[in-house]
């Protein structure tokens, strides 16, 4: 009988964030899958757990990957931790699921800390609505167009960055984004956690002077949908009324619904419409 996968997640600063759950099954399974295991040795330390470690890293998460796998089909049980966090979230272990879940493995996620979450929360953002970038891609192309999808936005964006890379992205994402409201979370959980809550350029003109210690957790609040809607009305005025009516009859609307489009737009009764398109 094939074992489980459970992914367990473990405290991004404060140890005090460890569930009663993930001590026990950590003590339980067969195994335990560690980021780094120089780093997790501290931490099993501390909870008293004797469980035999293997290293799963992203620079191994193929090849191990597989191994882990014929492992548990073999029938053994496997705990997967990260240095911080819940397993899966921006790291390695989201490979690991996939192969499970081909090899018919079955996995178990064990609920605890995660750093997009803790900081959305303490933002002062919206939070019903949210979008996770996680890093930002290094590769230029890929994070110009990333950045270009995240200017219409609506929802509250979380990016996770690096302390010697934070003034850099401030920088960038106000020059892209333009002027929104931002939460710079440092420290989560610790004792010197922090939550800077301002504005793109602002923050980009404080990092420019004062050199941040400790991962970074950026919440941005999202493109409003009164900006919008001005974006919209700016545009439709640009356009003669013809013009307008051109743009939906180019969709493939009949000329009665591509006019009844028009005067909604414009915020006009649609006889007004009719008789500027005779005037023209």
């Amino acid at each position: 009988m094939a074992g489980t996968l459970y992914l367990c997640a473990t405290p991004i600063g404060n140890l005090e964030d460890m569930t009663f759950r993930a001590v026990r099954i950590l003590k339980e399974v067969d195994l335990i899958a560690a980021e780094d295991t120089r780093n997790s040795i501290k931490l099993l330390n501390h909870f008293e757990i004797k469980t035999p470690m293997t290293s799963y890293h992203e620079y191994n998460k193929i090849e191990k990957g597989k191994r882990l796998v014929e492992k548990l089909q073999a029938g053994l049980n496997i705990a997967l931790i990260t240095d911080a966090g819940t397993p899966g979230i921006s790291d390695p272990g989201e490979e690991l699921v996939k192969m499970c879940c081909e090899a018919g493995v079955e996995v178990t996620s064990l609920p605890g800390a995660a750093a997009c979450i803790t900081a959305l929360t303490l933002s002062g953002l919206s939070t019903r609505r949210f979008c996770f970038e996680a890093f930002l891609p290094a590769d230029k192309k890929e994070r110009k167009e990333i950045l270009a999808e995240l200017v219409e936005e609506t929802r509250t964006i979380i990016v996770y960055e690096a302390p010697h890379r934070l003034w850099k992205t401030l920088q960038e994402l106000w020059e892209v984004l333009g002027e929104r409201r931002v939460t710079v979370c440092r420290e989560l959980t610790k004792k010197h956690e922090t939550a800077f809550r301002t504005t793109l350029a602002s923050a980009a003109a404080y990092y420019e002077l004062h050199e941040p210690k400790g991962e970074c957790v950026l919440v941005i609040e999202g493109k409003s949908r009164e900006e919008i809607r001005q974006e919209e009305q700016s545009r439709w005025e640009e356009m003669t009324i013809a013009e307008h009516m051109e743009y939906y009859l180019g969709q493939g609307k009949e000329k009665k619904e591509a006019m009844k489009q028009v005067a909604k737009d414009r915020g006009m009764p649609k006889r007004d419409i009719y008789k500027a398109l005779l005037d023209e």
